[in-house]
């Protein structure tokens, strides 16, 4: 299998509609995101839509944020096509995003400090199921670098009006010698914060704030 990589951007469209429908078909309603919130983040520079591709058919996307306030990344999605799983498609596509989050990082760093994203808790999922799929994904971080911030209590924003923040976990992959303090965590998310929820969602910063000083 030859996989291409393609990224979509604000000028180049091609291929948005196609993995939108893939990722409308892999998320329940409720959780799903408006598709403008794609677009608002393209807007932002350091944004990363990614898609792997096998000719015309897309085998993968996987988008992310370079946080360049605390030079660290913030991957959001990563989605493999149901035909292909099992084949290491999620695990490329995952290092390549890392590649190009990382070639976003400002002039003055020697390289990224960190690359973090959210998973759901497998205490909080409601069928056996979804508990088998938490635990999938477990493994698949573990084995590609990431281990979970034990020491942040991370609830996601509320992602839509009258929703409840939901508590999940921060997994963090440590490209320093030396541990991630708490409090430099507390500020990747603050980061994370700003540059998704509050530029791409546009949840409200006083919300954002309370949901911060919650974690401290």
């Amino acid at each position: 299998m030859t996989i291409t990589w393609k990224e979509i951007t604000l000028h180049n469209q091609e291929g948005f509609k196609e993995a939108m429908a893939m990722y409308d078909q892999a998320f329940p309603i409720e959780i799903r995101e408006p598709h403008n919130v794609f677009q608002n983040s393209m807007r932002n520079g350091s944004y990363r839509f990614l898609m792997g591709m096998e000719g015309e058919e897309i085998l993968s996307f996987a988008t992310g944020h370079y946080l360049k306030e605390v030079n660290a990344g913030f991957i959001v999605y990563l989605l493999a096509n149901p035909l292909v799983r099992s084949l290491g498609i999620g695990s490329q596509t995952l290092l390549k995003l890392e590649e190009r989050i990382e070639d976003a990082r400002s002039a003055g760093h020697d390289s990224i400090e960190a690359i973090i994203l959210e998973t759901e808790k497998p205490e909080l999922v409601h069928t056996e199921e979804e508990k088998e799929d938490c635990v999938k994904r477990t493994r698949f971080y573990n084995k590609n670098g990431y281990q979970v911030a034990e020491e942040i209590q991370y609830v996601q924003p509320p992602l839509f009006e009258g929703q409840i923040p939901v508590p999940l976990n921060l997994y963090v992959k440590n490209h320093q010698q030396e541990a991630i303090s708490k409090e430099r965590m507390l500020e990747y998310i603050q980061a994370m914060y700003l540059n998704k929820y509050g530029l791409a969602n546009g949840v409200d910063q006083a919300v954002l704030s309370d949901l911060l000083a919650n974690m401290q």
